[in-house]
């Protein structure tokens, strides 16, 4: 039994993604994945891979994943899952890549100047 490990990023999140063959448990720091992401939109952003490739309950992922808030961590898992569903059998590349589970989501928070309150936001302008 191989173990295969892959990597996903989104914003500053980043994912170390342990796949195996096994019974389709999802573990993500130590926890349970629907304790870990008790939002189902989350849950289900976390598992589309696994339904675009029909692969639910044949695979346990070990997952560790720091940085970010949860939307970017969920983000960076589903990539980490796609890539390792890839490596495991090339067969699901197709399928995944129609459905954009390959791209890596480029969009970082931009920086916030000087000058200014944040990014773009100016501070208050009083003419008088």
């Amino acid at each position: 039994m191989q173990i295969i490990n892959t990597i996903g990023r989104r914003k500053t999140s980043v994912a170390r993604v342990y796949m195996n063959v096994g019974a389709g448990v999802i573990t993500i720091n130590g926890r349970e994945f629907k304790e870990y992401f008790p939002i189902e939109s989350l849950q289900n952003e976390v598992t589309r891979p696994l339904v675009v490739s029909e692969t639910l309950t044949q695979f346990d992922f070990n997952i560790n994943v720091d940085g970010g808030g949860i939307t970017g961590q969920a983000g960076a898992i589903k990539l980490g899952i796609a890539r390792a569903l890839n490596e495991y059998n090339a067969e699901f590349r197709v399928a995944l890549k129609a459905e954009g589970l390959f791209t890596r989501d480029p969009r970082m928070v931009e920086r916030k100047k000087f000058g200014r309150a944040k990014a773009r936001k100016r501070f208050q302008f009083s003419k008088r």
